[in-house]
Formats: structure tokens, sequence, C-alpha cells
């Protein structure tokens, strides 16, 4: 995944729903109770961490049953500690105090409380990229130190793989070709980082690969379920003890029947977890912007600003800028900030008119003003006459001409070298005899690309020679031969 572009945008729930998740996830939730808990005889080790002794109180006071409650409390306690919940007031007598960020969680306002969530989930991602405690005292060597080197275990490239795979995680949920709010299957995010995207069948290599990764991630999305960041369904152990006693190692030849996908493990992001992975790649340097940023800012800002969202995420983007202003001054304010000769001028204008549409009739003196505007006349037609409006002047060949090749290149910009493009292209070369022929003269910045295009997409090779010798001729015209 590429910093350099921006990520589609993400609908975040409200801040004071968000936090709300975060007071209630079980991790998070145990850490404030075992805060409050904590006095005057609480003792911590060096480390920080409960000492042995009182374990079983906290336990206690957690509700925790059972061989792991120990374990589930020292864990507990140590996200208080991290989050500052908890504060070593006397590291030599091992005494504790309340931490400045208790009263946070119950004082503070929701960005407070997420901020103390984002500490805690800090802590389970780092705890998510150790190897388990056996693995660890099998590598002890005799002075109680880690020999990384028999560990097998390099940590920044675990932290790596973690964060690779919560990235595409991320981008699978923001995606609008993606499943959404939908799980995902465990096989496929682990494919997702181990499956070159040019293989074609993976070798059992691959596949082993694969496997080995499906079952690491099911410790870690285990790990961190607790604190919100996702739902997970683990891998079916079931499934797991049949394929030990097929000899297999977990994910068989790597044809997983449909019927049987959800035994492998399935995931998704809780909206916290959305809010979480976004401010992390935000940090990282990633752009990541939600539904609702532009709302505040001019109508160049949205324009320019969803060029490259997906229809979905730029309708509900244009929908909260709209519900903020008054209909014909929007109108005004868009079809301004439409105008220009720049590469990215025709997609906004094609925002411009999506968003147009939203604003309905109201817009329609807007347009009215516009329509002997050498750019934004020819849009200002197209609209008037799909919403029933009268006397709309007839566009001239010219107008027509110019408006086919802004229209072609804010395709271009926004869908690339698409399926529906290509149909574009294939009709209007069909339905528009000597098309060509006139479409080099065309006096657009845009028009020696756009034929160019045409000449890549068109399937019929006497059509796309054609629409290639017309691009050397626009662009032999454009600099001035």
């Amino acid at each position: 995944m590429s910093d350099s572009s921006p990520l589609p945008p993400v609908r975040l729930t409200s801040a004071a729903e968000l936090a709300r998740d975060a007071l209630s996830a079980p991790l998070l939730a145990r850490a404030a109770r075992l805060a409050r808990w904590a006095g005057p005889d609480t003792r911590v080790d060096a480390g920080g961490g409960l000492v042995e002794e009182q374990l079983p109180a906290a336990a206690e006071v957690l509700g925790l049953t059972g061989e792991d409650a120990a374990a589930y409390a020292s864990e507990a306690w140590r996200v208080a500690v991290d989050t500052g919940l908890v504060e070593v007031a006397d590291e030599e007598a091992g005494t504790v105090a309340a931490g400045e960020e208790l009263a946070q969680l119950t004082g503070g306002s929701p960005h407070d409380v997420l901020a103390v969530w984002q500490t805690a989930l800090e802590t389970v991602l780092a705890d998510a990229s150790v190897p388990d405690l056996d693995d660890l005292v099998d590598a002890m060597d005799e002075g109680g130190e880690v020999d990384l080197s028999r560990l097998d275990w390099d940590p920044e490239a675990e932290a790596e793989f973690l964060d690779g795979v919560l990235g595409n995680l991320y981008l699978l949920t923001v995606n609008e070709d993606g499943p959404g709010e939908g799980p995902v299957p465990l096989p496929a995010l682990a494919a997702s980082m181990i499956v070159p995207g040019d293989m074609g069948e993976p070798t059992n290599d691959v596949l082993e690969q694969v496997s080995d990764a499906m079952m690491r991630l099911d410790d870690q999305f285990r790990l961190l379920e607790p604190i919100g960041l996702v739902e997970y369904q683990p891998v079916d152990e079931a499934l797991m003890a049949e394929a030990d006693d097929d000899g297999d190692d977990g994910a068989g030849s790597g044809a997983v029947d449909e019927t049987d996908v959800t035994r492998y493990g399935m995931v998704r992001l809780t909206p916290l977890g959305l809010y979480g992975l976004r401010a992390r790649l935000m940090e990282a340097g990633f752009q990541a912007p939600a539904v609702g940023e532009l709302a505040d800012k001019g109508a160049d800002a949205l324009l320019d600003g969803t060029a490259a969202y997906g229809p979905t995420a730029a309708r509900a983007e244009t929908e909260q800028w709209l519900a903020r202003r008054e209909p014909l001054a929007a109108a005004r304010e868009l079809l301004a900030a439409a105008r220009g000769g720049d590469s990215g001028a025709p997609l906004r204008r094609l925002r411009c008119q999506q968003a147009l549409s939203l604003v309905g009739l109201p817009a329609q003196e807007a347009l009215r003003e516009v329509l002997d505007d050498p750019e934004l006349g020819g849009l200002a037609r197209v609209w008037l006459t799909e919403h029933g409006a009268a006397d709309v002047p007839a566009p001239s060949q010219d107008l027509v001409f110019w408006l086919t090749i802004d229209t072609l290149a804010a395709q271009l910009a926004a869908e690339g070298n698409s399926e529906e493009l290509q149909a574009l292209v294939e009709g209007l070369a069909a339905q528009h005899d000597g098309f060509f022929a006139a479409a080099w003269r065309v006096e657009h910045p845009a028009t020696a690309d756009v034929l160019e295009a045409m000449g890549r997409l068109h399937p019929d090779k006497k059509v796309a020679k054609e629409a290639r010798k017309a691009a050397f001729k626009a662009r032999s015209l454009s600099n001035g031969g």
C-alpha cells in the first residue's frame, strides 16, 4: 500500500458513539476497573506489573475465573499502567496511585476517551507481535535473556506484517468494491500479504506460507478483539484437528469450499477499529480522508477533494456539503469552482454536474446564468434538458464536440481505461460519422489525450488508427504546428 495517493474515504460514526464503544471494549473496561480498585496496599514489581500474590484478587474484581484468569488480569493491569490510568507512585516501594487519565474516562470529552483507547490499542498491537509464552521460554538462555536468533523472530518484521495486514483490512473495508462492513475471510487476508498480485496458481510453497500466516493472524486477532478493534470468528479448532489427522498444515490445498469458508476464520473491523486504524495510517503519513471533512470548505475543495472518491462516497460527501448551504448559492459556488483549463477541470465539472443533480430544481436559475459560458454552457444545457426545463437553447456543433471531449476527459480521470469508457468510445465512433475528422480541431486542453485514449480503447484497428492520427493532428495544432 502506497502512502503517496489518498486512500478511499471512510465513513466514521460520531465521536460520542465511538467513545461509548471504547468505554465498553472489554479490555479497556477491565483496565479502568482495576485502576479504580487499586489502593495503598496494591503492589507492583520493577516493571510496573501487579505482583503475583495480588493477581487472584484482581481477577476476582474483574469477575474472571478459570486457569487464564490471572493472565487476563495481568494484561488488563498492564493496559491500565500503559494508558496512564494508574501511575507508579514509588518505584522502590512498589506503590501506585490513580493516574491523570482515569478522570478522562468519566469527565473528559469523547476525544479524550478515544485518546486513552488509542494508547491501549498500541499496547495490544505490541503484544500481538510478540511470540507466545512457550516459544519465549524455549528461547531463554541460562541468564534468563531471550535469544531472538533461537526464536526465528524479527520484531520489526513481525510488527510490519501485522501493520500491513491491518492496512489491507482497512482498505478492503473502505473500498467501494470491497466487502464493506461485512467480514473478510482469514485466508483471503493472509493471501493478500503473501501471494504476488501477478501470480496465477499459487505454488505449494506459497500456500504453506499463507497457511502459516493464517495461524499467526488467528492468534493475533484473538488478542485484538477484546480492545474493540475487530470482531473475529476464530479458525475452527475442529478443522485444525482434522488437518492434523490428515497430516496437513491447516490450510489444506488452499481450495477452500465456500460453504466452509467461515471455519477458516472471519474478521471485520468495528467502527471503533476503523477510527483507530485511520489514526494510525495518518500518523504513518498516509492520506486517509473521512466523509464529512469537506463540509465546511469551499466548493473548489469539495470538487477537487472528491475527484478520487468512488460514487457512493462522493455523493455522501456532497450531501453533507449541501446540507449546510442555501441551494441557489451552493449551485452558483459549484459552477464557479468548476471552471478552468487545467488537467483536473473536466473531472471537477463532472463532480459539479453530479452535485447539481442533488440540488435539484432550485439550481435552475444558476444554470441559466452560465448558458453562454464556454466551459459551463454545455453542462448547463444537459442539466436543464434532463430536468425538463423549457426554452433551453440548442447547442452549437462546436459546443457539442467540446462537451464530448470534456466528458471523455472526466471519465478517463475518474475511471481510467474502464469497460464503461470503452463502450462509450465505441458508441461515439459508431454514431458520429467523421467524428475524428472534426474532433482534432476542438479547442480543449485534453483533446489530444482523449483521442489517444480512444485509439487505445477502440477494438477496431481501423477506427483506432483514425483516432491516433487525429490525436497527432491535435497535438501538432496545440504546439502551433
